[in-house]
This record gives structure tokens, C-alpha cells and sequence, in this order.
């Protein structure tokens, strides 16, 4: 070998070994960076995510003392409870579509039943929803009941790990009575009947179904594995109120309280009421008359029935949680759609602005976050804030404030008193059941600390055709529009919706 072809040997066996040496230390770097990433997806928490369907705020952790929830207020033990937290629509489809999105109404564009986000919202096709999110970032993500809305083609596979089970139908087939032929029927009527109370198993209804599975996958998964985001959504208390009759005899009839006033607010313009078709729709209700108080306390009892039925099946899931092992490292937050009126204001159902209708339960347990367990906070929430919170929670929120309109509520879970927005916002039309067509005028409401204020604007010009103003202090049942004895409070907060709804604001 002459000295050239020895240099060059020599020089390429350096080259080899310094190659070598660069794809050892990629190699390295690719291992760590592995291990690194296995072990923060194993460290990454679990999301176990209750909805309600029309639940209000007149439950357990909310001091009602008529109602019966060991489960709620188990969980609220073990979590925060938020006391003033908002929807953003008090109506299904475009409550959810809002906060499955993390993207007001008027963003979405889904104010109906029917509307699905991805045909509406601009650039809905491609929009990432709250669950989408969660399995675009490793997690095994499920939906057991109903979660998105149930009627129209508004269900969303994409945002799943696997098929979703008992999501869609209507809430009068959920009866033990329209499960049962015609011919075993011992009376006909309209839909369903209003109220069932059969001694039957909680399986007879969805929920039951529901609880089941739910607790069932909580149990079969493994410890330590894939983090998971689970979604349960349970169909009551929703109409018609129906619940195994155990549920109903936690109750004396006699002692179901009626609500602490049934005429509509003193000065509230006429297009803040409906006619509580809802109710009205189902088997056993007058049509053409109000309600006696007989017939307020058995609603309400229904109403109560539904609830501890849907309580006793979230203690379904709360207990598998438990017994699986994954209660230490799972985030739990239960909230429903919009609240809901039985016989307050003189109204039944939702689609309204008040207070019963915008405010929703709202409690969130993050095992890491003691500070607030088994406490509550006064601090202002919407539903809208549900997607960046728990992202945040999890850590997997990354750039999220550029595309959501929401506000992440996780500083207030680790300090209760500690505020994150001074106000929420709810919108509604009126009268929201038909075609838009019969549509008159659109409701923009903004809660603050001490007021809220909603304006009616009409669809026909966008001009100002009424107003309400209800202190939130010294009037908690919202029993008189004290508007124009506040004009400096009217303008101020009438600004706030002007800015909020981008509304042409005239002057007062």
C-alpha cells in the first residue's frame, strides 16, 4: 500500500468511526427522547367528562334541600365547585356545539336543533373538537351517551377513538312506554307520557345503559396505559321525567316545594316568556291552561325523580373510577347543557335568558389541585372556558388561545379566589321553537357580579325593542326588571353587549 492509499484508509476509517460516534449519539438522543415521551404520556392525566342534560342549579352542592345527590356532592368533595358558571345558549345543540368547540354561538353559527357545527362554522370541516383535540394527543378518547346532540346528523366520529354507543334517538323513546307494543299500552297518548314511575330496573332507561358501559370501560382499562378521555352523557333530567319508581319514592309528594314564584317577573317585556310548549308537548299536561299546584308539585317530583335517578348512575361511574385505580390520575368535571325552569317565572324547559335557564352546575376535581376540594368559588365561568381548561389541566394546550374563545379556568382551580373574567355572556331568539321565519328578535344577555342585563334587538332592523336589568344581589329569583330605575347601569352593560355580540350600539 503506497502512503496515499494508507492516508485515505486511514482517513476514512476516521470518518467511519466519527460516524459511528454521530449515529450513537442520535440514537441516544432518539431513546431519551422516547423514554422521555412514553413517560409523560403515561404521566399524563385521564379526563372523565359528565354531562347533564337541563339540569339547573337547584341541586345538591347548590343547597337545594329538596333534591337528592350523595354523588354530586361526593364529587364536589373532591373538587371545585364553580357557583356562577353560564352557558352560552340555554338550548342542546347550540349549547354543546359551543362548548365542544371551545367557540361561541355566533362563531359556530348553530342556533337549532339541527345545525351541525361542521356545515355552519367556517371552516367547521376542519375545526378540532375539545375530545378531537385530546385524541390528536395520544389519548384513547370515547363517548358513551350523549354528549354532541341528538337529533339530525350532528354526531361526530371523528372526534373518537372508537364508535360512539347510545348518542342519538329521541328523549320520548327513552320510556318504558314507547318500549312497550301498542297493544299492551293500557292508555294512548301524545309522544310519551310526561312522568313514569314503574318499578322497573335503572337499565329499563338509558342512563342505566350508560352507567353501566361507562363504569365497565373504567374497570377494563389498564392502569398506566393509553391516558383516556372519557365522555358520559346521560339523558336526564331531561323531558319527560321518568325514572324508576324507587327514585321516585325518595320523595313525599306532599313535600315537593313549590318554586318561590310562578308569575313572571314584574315588568319583564312579553318576549322574555314562552309558552313552555315543551312541557306542554308530553302526555298528561294541559294544553290550554296553567298548571294547579297539584300538578306543579308532581312535575317537580319528576323533575327531583330524574335527578336522583341520574345521581345514583354518576355513583355507578364515580365507584368503577375508584375500584380501577385511575381515580389519582383522572380529572373529573360534570356540567350540564343549560339550566332549566319547572315552574319558576311561570315558565317550564329553557330557551330563555334568565338566570335558572343561563346558569348551569358546574364542578371540576383535578386530583393535583387540593386547594380547591371541597370548595366553591364565586369566580364568573362559561361553558366556552371547558375546552381550554381542561387542556390546560392536562397540558396539552399549547397555541389553543389563538382558536378558542373561551378562558382557561385553571388558575382558579388552584386558587378559588382568584378571577379569571368579569362577565358571561348567553344569547337567545325568540321564539326559538319553529322555523326562523317566526323568528322576532334576538336576546343578548351579559351576567356580572351583581346584574344581569339583557337586550332585545330586532331581527328586522337590529333596533333595541326592549330591556331588562335584574339585580343579582338583592333579587336572586329575578322577580323584577328594574331597568329604568338604572339607566347608568343599562348603558354601561349594554355597551358591554355591543362590544361582545358586535352590535350597533344606540345610544340610551
Amino acid at each position: 500500500m503506497n502512503p496515499s492509499t494508507a492516508m485515505l484508509t486511514v482517513i476514512e476509517n476516521e470518518h467511519s468511526m466519527k460516524g459511528l460516534n454521530e449515529m450513537m449519539k442520535h440514537l441516544f438522543c432518539l431513546t431519551f427522547l422516547i423514554v422521555a415521551g412514553l413517560k409523560a404520556h403515561c404521566e399524563r392525566p385521564n379526563v372523565l367528562f359528565i354531562v347533564a342534560d337541563d339540569l339547573n342549579c337547584a341541586i345538591g352542592p347548590y343547597g337545594d334541600p329538596a333534591a337528592v345527590t350523595p354523588n354530586l356532592n361526593r364529587l364536589a368533595s373532591r373538587g371545585l365547585t364553580f357557583e356562577n358558571a353560564y352557558c352560552q345558549q340555554a338550548v342542546c345543540n347550540p349549547s354543546r356545539s359551543s362548548f365542544l368547540t371551545g367557540l361561541r354561538p355566533a362563531t359556530v353559527k348553530v342556533d337549532d336543533l339541527r345545525k351541525y357545527f361542521r356545515d355552519t362554522a367556517k371552516g367547521g370541516a376542519t375545526l378540532i373538537t375539545l375530545p378531537q383535540h385530546f385524541k390528536n394527543h395520544g389519548y384513547f378518547c370515547q363517548n358513551i351517551g350523549k354528549i354532541f346532540h341528538n337529533m339530525g346528523d350532528t354526531q361526530d366520529r371523528r372526534s373518537w377513538s372508537i364508535d360512539e354507543v347510545l348518542y342519538t334517538g329521541t328523549h320520548a323513546a327513552d320510556t318504558v312506554y314507547n318500549n312497550t307494543p301498542a297493544a299492551l299500552r293500557k292508555t294512548t297518548f301524545n309522544k310519551a307520557p310526561v312522568t313514569e314511575a314503574l318499578d322497573v330496573p335503572d337499565t329499563a332507561y338509558r342512563d342505566g345503559q350508560i352507567a353501566n358501559l361507562a363504569a365497565a370501560m373504567l374497570r377494563e382499562h389498564p392502569a398506566g396505559g393509553q391516558p383516556f378521555f372519557v365522555a358520559v352523557g346521560f339523558w336526564r333530567p331531561h323531558l319527560p321525567f321518568v325514572a324508576p319508581k324507587k327514585y321516585w319514592d325518595l320523595f313525599d309528594p306532599q313535600q315537593i316545594p313549590l318554586p318561590e314564584s310562578m308569575v313572571a317577573p314584574t315588568g319583564a317585556p312579553t318576549i322574555a316568556m314562552h309558552d313552555s310548549r315543551e312541557i306542554r308537548g308530553y302526555g298528561g299536561v294541559p294544553a290550554d291552561r296553567p298548571f294547579t299546584n297539584e300538578e306543579v308539585r308532581h312535575f317537580r317530583h319528576g323533575y327531583y325523580a330524574s335527578i336522583a335517578f341520574m345521581d345514583a348512575q354518576i355513583g355507578k361511574v364515580l365507584d368503577a373510577l375508584q375500584e380501577s385505580g385511575h381515580a389519582e390520575n383522572t380529572i373529573v368535571a360534570f356540567t350540564s347543557d343549560h339550566g332549566f325552569h319547572v315552574g319558576e317565572q311561570a315558565l317550564w324547559g329553557k330557551t330563555s335568558n334568565f338566570e335558572l335557564d343561563a346558569r348551569v352546575p358546574l364542578i371540576i376535581a383535578d386530583p393535583s389541585q387540593p386547594a380547591g376540594h371541597g370548595k366553591s368559588t364565586s369566580s364568573l365561568a362559561e361553558l366556552v372556558d371547558l375546552y381550554p381548561t381542561l387542556a390546560s389541566l392536562a397540558g396539552i394546550d399549547g397555541d389553543l388561545n389563538r382558536r378558542l374563545q373561551g378562558d382557561s379556568l385553571a388558575e382558579v382551580i388552584s386558587d378559588p379566589s382568584v378571577s379569571v373574567k368579569d362577565a358571561a355572556f348567553t344569547q337567545h331568539q325568540h321564539p326559538f321553537y319553529g322555523p326562523p321565519s317566526n323568528w322576532q328578535a334576538w336576546g343578548y344577555s351579559v351576567r356580572t357580579s351583581d346584574w344581569r342585563y339583557t337586550e332585545w334587538r330586532s331581527i328586522e332592523n337590529g333596533e333595541v325593542i326592549a330591556s331588562e336589568l335584574y339585580d343579582q344581589v338583592n333579587d336572586l329569583h329575578e322577580s323584577s326588571n328594574v331597568a329604568a330605575m338604572h339607566p347608568d347601569i343599562v348603558r354601561s352593560h349594554s355597551k358591554r353587549l355591543a362590544q361582545q355580540f358586535d352590535l350597533v350600539n344606540k345610544e340610551r
